[in-house]
């Protein structure tokens, strides 16, 4: 596992888990949306790896774009010698829910960055991974049951979720793991606005730290910290009628 692909890398999670690999000397090619971010990661990266520029390398991209993603692809596998052990993809917004309900072009806007992107991206990676690889997706709790407060980004990432169940399935003969990293709650730039953090928040290296054996294991499904799986094996097993009346 000495090479590995992380797209969204700036995102505290995923920047978490490339210190880690890096910590064990692995070569990185990481994909990012903004440049600025991307570039401070890549050396902080570099000095960790000892200064060896080649190890570890960057490519600005939107994923969003989806005819740049197999020439993106190319570029990655060619940056890490030709092959590829470890795939990590962070990619996701938080949208917000009341502008989704206000909005169909936001709705989309979000589906398709946090659920359509990530789909189309699999896809091809899957037609390049070779046997003994891992390909790890951070999805979401909210992909287990839509609920009224953010059931636009649940909607995408258990569209991600179901789409892994059966790719994991069609790579088992392959040897190729699809790792499907369902976090809860994380104390991230990304959930800045959310005022009241309370003991069921996790930390972005906690997280990462997480992924990293997940990927080591070749787990199938993780959820992380691991309490939320009973936390949401009791909220799937609500029934409808009683859960519709809930303000969750």
């Amino acid at each position: 596992m000495n090479r590995i692909l992380i797209f969204g890398a700036t995102s505290a999670i995923a920047a978490a888990a490339a210190r880690l690999w890096v910590a064990r000397g692995a070569r990185v090619h990481l994909v990012g949306r903004s440049p600025a971010k991307l570039e401070a990661l890549q050396q902080d990266l570099q000095v960790r790896a000892g200064g060896g520029a080649a190890a570890i390398s960057a490519r600005s991209a939107d994923l969003d774009r989806l005819a740049e993603l197999p020439a993106l692809l190319d570029e990655a596998w060619a940056a890490l010698g030709g092959g590829v052990d470890v795939v990590l993809i962070a990619q996701g917004t938080l949208p917000d829910q009341a502008a989704c309900e206000a909005s169909l072009d936001e709705t989309l806007a979000q589906l398709h960055t946090n659920g359509v992107a990530v789909v189309a991206l699999c896809t091809l990676l899957a037609q390049r991974m070779a046997p003994g690889s891992a390909l790890a997706v951070i999805t979401s709790v909210a992909g287990d049951r839509g609920r009224q407060s953010n059931y636009v980004y649940g909607a995408a990432k258990g569209l991600v979720s179901r789409f892994l169940q059966g790719l994991r399935n069609r790579l088992a003969s392959r040897d190729i793991a699809v790792v499907d990293i369902r976090p809860g709650f994380v104390d991230t730039p990304m959930t800045a606005s959310i005022a009241k953090k309370g003991a069921l928040w996790a930390q972005p290296k906690a997280i990462a730290r997480g992924i990293v054996a997940a990927v080591d294991r070749r787990a199938d499904i993780v959820y992380l910290p691991a309490i939320w799986q009973l936390i949401m094996l009791i909220i799937t097993g609500i029934p409808e009628k009683i859960f519709k009346k809930l303000k969750l």
